[in-house]
């Protein structure tokens, strides 16, 4: 536990999913309680890594209270959040690519779901919420390296629309209850142990290790701002510790983007083997770059990333390597 701290207690929406077992775990080892509420669906991910990952912290942790409901249930929602100090909203529909199949749902969970959290913590009293958007509200039209206070208003994927839409809901919200302290954490290209197993560096990493090819859309020259997973972590645990009132966006990146080529080339150092190559067209809504600006996070929260690319593909690939994957334990 912190120096001089109590432990407290917080509800964490898909804390058992990627982003969300590690911050979980990461609340758990610093002496706080957590009540996580997850739909442990398949979607974004087969449910066997959500419920490996139920295990894995149930196993390890005893302040940890899992439980079984959507975010788009307020009754469910507003039952996690009595009794919390603070709120981590990491629940909701990720991908790009997926979100043009169904953009519906993306907006029922990603947006009405962060509207029923906001409006339940409201409720029963809590006056701290941190939720989850992504560097895709800013499209390829923001200038790079992309700021907060920058345009992000033509959104390249219903994905990215809905979360923008969330963003935008929450900032409505918190204006009227200015005692609120909301934080949106706009994400870049996060990776590491644990990670969806379609995205792009789990999956090259298997394929290196396993002798199968990969494929990269087009020439390569795509740029990432891939961000490990333990730094968003610390970043988040920071964010919500913030007390003052009132809505605040924050970018979590590396500020280090690297092309897709360049990526490739650290996995096969990580892996000690060459990729075999192969390469197909862009998909529909993927931008051409993200890069983040994430001075302000270093400012207001005291944040900068610490792990660099060529260590924290080293932890994907003995994560990989130790038969990390769905109903696995390892990582």
């Amino acid at each position: 536990m912190r120096p001089g701290a109590r432990a407290r207690t917080y509800a964490v929406t898909g804390g058992v999913g990627f982003i969300g077992y590690h911050v979980t775990r990461a609340l758990l080892e610093r002496g706080d309680r957590v009540v996580v509420l997850d739909d442990f669906s398949d979607a974004p991910y087969p449910r066997a890594m959500k419920e490996r990952n139920r295990a894995d912290l149930a196993s390890g942790f005893r302040g940890v209270d899992v439980r079984a409901g959507c975010v788009t249930d307020r009754a469910a929602v507003r039952e996690a959040l009595a009794g919390a100090d603070a709120v981590l909203h990491l629940a909701g529909l990720a991908g790009v690519r997926p979100s043009f199949a169904d953009p519906c749902a993306y907006m029922r969970v990603n947006v009405e779901g962060t509207a029923n959290v906001l409006e339940a913590a409201l409720e029963v009293g809590v006056r701290r919420v941190l939720f989850a958007s992504s560097s895709s509200v800013y499209g390829d039209s923001t200038p790079l390296p992309a700021r907060e206070d920058a345009p992000a208003i033509l959104p390249a994927s219903p994905y990215a629309a809905s979360k923008r839409a969330a963003e935008l809901v929450a900032l409505a919200i918190a204006r009227r209850a200015p005692d609120l302290a909301c934080t949106g954490l706009r994400f870049f290209t996060v990776y590491g142990p644990r990670q969806r197993p379609e995205m792009a560096i789990t999956l090259f990493a298997r394929a290196i290790v396993e002798g199968r090819p990969i494929t990269v859309f087009g020439d390569g020259s795509m740029r990432r701002d891939f961000t490990h997973v333990d730094d968003i972590a610390r970043g988040v645990l920071l964010a919500v510790d913030r007390e003052e009132p009132g809505y605040r966006a924050y970018n979590l990146g590396s500020g280090a983007p690297v092309t897709l080529a360049e990526m490739v080339r650290g996995l096969e150092a990580a892996c000690a083997r060459t990729a075999i190559r192969g390469h197909a067209p862009v998909p529909l809504g993927d931008v051409a770059a993200t890069f983040a600006d994430i001075s302000k996070a270093g400012r207001e929260l005291g944040w900068r990333p610490e792990i660099p690319l060529v260590t924290g593909l080293g932890t994907v690939v003995a994560w990989v390597r130790a038969g990390g994957g769905p109903g696995t334990a390892a990582g």
